[in-house]
Order: structure tokens, then C-alpha cells, then sequence
């Protein structure tokens, strides 16, 4: 539940603000925006408020105006409302082809200088993408706040002496357990997190490992991307048959590279099997029914492959190895916290001043949405269309609990994707408008109001089947 209120109100807050933008430069041009509507609202609004006869009228579960009643008095006046399907909002620009007017209606009078047809080219085009660039300066705005107020905190890959451990699809790329990753196509990543970004969602093919004392060359597969999403995607349903047999199964993430932490125990939860065996803080496990075990990734693991089963661990307390024999439950778990990373390693936070945030929001921000762009093509690949999601996958981004940062992090980088898919020369987005008024500038021709009509009705469909195929996928992945 907390989940879905998270998502309402992100995208609520973000359909909002796009929409906002459209009506700033509406106004800005004295253009008429006859409704700005949260939300949906065919047949009848939840919510309607209106200045007109010099005060402002409100309405609860209301009929919509129509034309000469008296909620259609002193039409420069914008009509504010929350209709009741709760997917998107609108901005209803006057004497502009879109879900709220077509061209037969504005056929039947000559361009208005209040309207939207009247204004020159660039006018139009500052209105089109105000949505666009309202979503994409709150997205860096919202970063440099969440930075000023909680800074960074960083696990340096240098600061890893231990080096890092691989997943299979990596040993297969010629890595080995331990190895220290210091250079990806000539240049440092910085953590964890740059590795995956770079080599899968980028294609940066070429690495530079230190083994040991050794410098070695690797160069990556062309289609590790698309390997990984396909090992991704038959893990994602794995998990799921794991969930439906057992509601309370925890999901394990499909790990391709992480540091190399060694499995040591924090805390003991009382009366859970590590307990009952024996089992203390700062004991470190280092092997399961014989298998070494160096990571804390391989010992949960081999815990996973004997659900419901005795095992016996070996472990190292003072120095001293011992073995302990315990039942684990059907998840797999042992009842214990281990150490964070951060205990093992120098990590590095960075605070910033007020004027520090803004240029340092503005750098996170566009780093993200360049890195949106370029795993964009793997949309287009069979792997990642599996993988492609729609209000469910969103919401699932949202954590099971609130967290005022992820909150406002996620909104953010809802707002870049938001900013970005409106940009796309698709007719009904943003970026259809902005292609046609590109097309009047170069040929000095401006398209019919019929034509763009059946562009916006086809790009309408296009989004619609979208919108069906990436919540299909959804469906699929809880009931397949």
C-alpha cells in the first residue's frame, strides 16, 4: 500500500508540474487555457473551481461545463478541477488540436488572437515544450535539494582492497574473484554502480583489471547487455514462483558485480537457527556442506540450494575454525544480521553548501539522463522489451517503506524519463507538436488542423497499445 501511495503521488506531482508548464507560457503569450485538470475527468469532475461574476465558485462531483452555462461565463478565466480516473491530467489550450479539441470545431471560426493557432511558430513551440522543460528543471532542482540537505556517501572501488566479486556471466568474460577493476574504456568509475552502468546499460567493452600484480586487458562481449537482461529476466521468474509458492519468500536480487565482503556475523536473532547452533557475533563463515565460501554472496547462495535441510557450516571464531550443524527454513535464511560493507572499507561523504548544490543537482541529474538515453536501446532488443514495465514496475521502484529521500529521489528521476518520453517524435506527445512546428519553420507550410488531428488520434493508439503491452508485461510476471 505504501508503495502505491508513493507512485500516486510522484506522478500525480509530476503530471501536475508538466502540465504547469504548458500554462505558464500559455499565460505568458495571453494565450486562453480553458481547463487545467488533474487527472481525468469524462462526464464529470470530483472537483471543480472556477472565478467567474467576481468570485470563485467550487463544485463536488460535478456534471462538465457546458457551452452557455455559467461555468462557460468569462471564458479567460481558467477552470481548475481533479477529474476521477486517476492517469495523467490535462491542460486545455484554447484553438489547439489535441484530446480536447478537434478540427472540425475549430473549423467553424477563424483564428482567435487569444488562441493558440494564432500565435508565430516559436510562441507555439515555447508552449509545447513547457511541460518538457518544467520536468526536467524540477528533476535538478529536486537533486541539488536532496543533495544540499543529505550530501553523498560513497564506497570508492580504490578503497576496496579486497577487490570485487563476479556472477557467472562476468567469470565468463574472463574475470576472476578478486580482481580490482581500475579503468573501463580509459577512464576510473568511481563504484559498484558505474561498473554495471557502464559495461551493461553503456556497452563500454574494454576493461582494465588488476590481478594481483598484474595489469590484464579484457574486452567484453557485444551482447553482454542483452545476455544479462535474458539471465535477468528468467531470474525475475524464478523469484516469482518462489513468491507465489511462499507469500512471505524474500526476493534475492541477481547480483553482477559487488564488493568482496566476507560473510560475518553482526547479530544473532534470538531463537533462529544460527542461534540455536551456537552461532555468536563476529563469527565469519567461510564454507557450507564443504563449499568455500569467501563472499557473503556464495555463502547465501548455497544456503538458497538446501531449503528445508540440515547443513553444517564452517566458521572461524578467534582465529579458531569450527563447524556448526542447523536446520534452515524453505527461504533459506539462518536468522542472522552480517556486517555492512561500510565496516570494512573507507567511504567518503561529501556535504554541500547551498550554492555547491545547485551546479552539483544540475551535474547528478544530466548524468542520469544520459545514462536513461543510452540504455534506451536496449528497449529495443527482445530481452528488453521482456523487461519493459508499466504502473506496476514503476510502483515496485518505490520502497515497502517511506523514506522521504527515495521519495523525492525517485520523483526526480520520474520526472527525467517523463521529461525524456515526452520529447519523442511520437504525435500526441510533446515531441510530435514540437516535429510538426519544426516541419512549418523549415517549409514556411503550416499542417492542416485535419491532418494533425489523425496524427494525434494514431500517436493516441500507439500510446495506448504501448501502455497495454508494458502493463501486460506486468500481468505476465505475476500470474507467469
Amino acid at each position: 500500500m505504501i508503495q502505491v501511495i508513493q507512485l500516486i503521488l510522484a506522478l500525480s506531482f509530476l503530471v501536475v508540474i508538466h502540465e504547469f508548464g504548458h500554462f505558464l507560457f500559455a499565460r505568458l503569450f495571453k494565450v486562453r487555457v480553458e481547463k487545467f485538470y488533474m487527472f481525468f475527468n469524462p462526464k464529470f469532475s470530483l472537483f471543480r473551481a472556477k472565478k467567474f461574476n467576481g468570485k470563485w465558485h467550487f463544485a463536488f462531483f460535478a456534471k462538465n461545463t457546458e457551452e452557455g452555462d455559467e461555468w462557460s461565463a468569462e471564458p479567460d478565466n481558467t477552470e481548475w478541477g481533479i477529474g476521477w480516473i486517476p492517469f495523467g491530467g490535462y491542460c486545455a489550450i484554447a484553438g489547439m488540436v489535441d484530446e480536447t479539441h478537434d478540427s472540425e470545431s475549430m473549423s467553424k471560426t477563424p483564428p482567435q488572437p487569444w488562441e493558440f493557432r494564432s500565435k508565430n511558430v516559436w510562441q507555439r513551440m515555447l508552449i509545447i515544450l513547457g511541460g518538457i522543460l518544467v520536468n526536467f528543471v524540477a528533476a535538478l532542482l529536486i537533486f541539488g535539494a536532496l543533495l544540499f540537505t543529505y550530501g553523498t556517501d560513497t564506497l570508492p572501488l580504490r578503497n576496496v582492497d579486497s577487490g570485487l566479486y563476479f556472477s557467472q556471466i562476468m567469470l565468463d568474460e574472463g574475470f576472476q574473484q578478486h580482481d580490482k577493476i581500475i579503468a573501463i574504456d580509459g577512464m576510473e568509475p568511481e563504484d559498484v554502480a558505474d561498473v554495471t552502468q557502464w559495461i551493461i546499460l553503456e556497452g563500454r567493452q574494454n576493461v582494465t583489471v588488476l590481478r594481483g600484480s598484474d595489469t590484464i586487458e579484457l574486452v567484453m562481449s557485444k551482447d553482454l547487455g542483452t545476455r544479462f537482461l535474458a539471465e535477468q529476466n528468467e531470474h525475475d521468474r524464478i523469484e516469482r514462483e518462489k513468491k507465489r509458492a511462499d507469500k512471505s519468500y524474500l526476493k534475492r536480487p541477481n547480483i553482477l558485480v559487488t564488493e568482496f565482503v566476507p560473510f560475518v556475523i553482526d547479530s544473532v536473532v534470538p531463537m533462529h537457527a544460527a542461534d540455536l547452533a551456537g552461532l555468536q557475533k563476529g563469527d565469519s563463515i567461510v564454507a557450507v556442506n564443504g563449499v568455500p565460501t569467501e563472499c557473503h554472496v556464495q555463502v547465501t547462495a548455497e544456503l538458497q540450494k538446501h531449503p528445508c535441510d540440515s547443513v553444517v557450516l564452517d566458521y572461524y571464531r578467534n582465529g579458531e575454525l569450527s563447524q556448526a550443524h542447523l536446520f534452515i527454513g524453505d527461504q533459506g535464511l539462518i536468522g542472522v544480521v552480517i556486517k555492512n560493507k561500510f565496516q570494512y572499507f573507507a567511504t567518503e561523504h561529501t556535504s554541500y553548501s547551498f550554492l555547491q548544490s545547485i551546479p552539483a543537482g544540475i551535474k547528478y541529474g544530466w548524468g542520469i539522463l544520459v545514462t536513461y538515453v543510452k540504455q534506451f536501446r536496449l528497449v529495443f532488443t527482445k530481452e528488453g522489451a521482456q523487461s519493459v514495465g508499466g504502473f506496476g514496475a514503476i510502483g515496485s521502484m518505490f520502497p515497502s517503506y517511506w523514506s522521504w529521500y527515495v521519495f523525492w529521489h525517485m520523483t526526480a528521476f520520474l520526472s527525467l524519463i517523463l521529461a525524456f518520453m515526452n520529447f519523442l517524435p511520437i504525435p500526441a506527445l510533446d515531441g510530435g507538436y514540437v516535429l510538426f512546428l519544426l516541419y512549418e519553420m523549415i517549409t514556411r507550410r503550416k499542417p492542416s488542423d485535419k491532418f494533425l488531428e489523425v496524427a494525434n488520434n494514431i500517436g493516441f493508439w500507439l500510446l495506448i497499445a504501448l501502455l497495454i503491452f508494458a502493463n501486460g508485461n506486468d500481468i505476465l510476471k505475476i500470474f507467469f
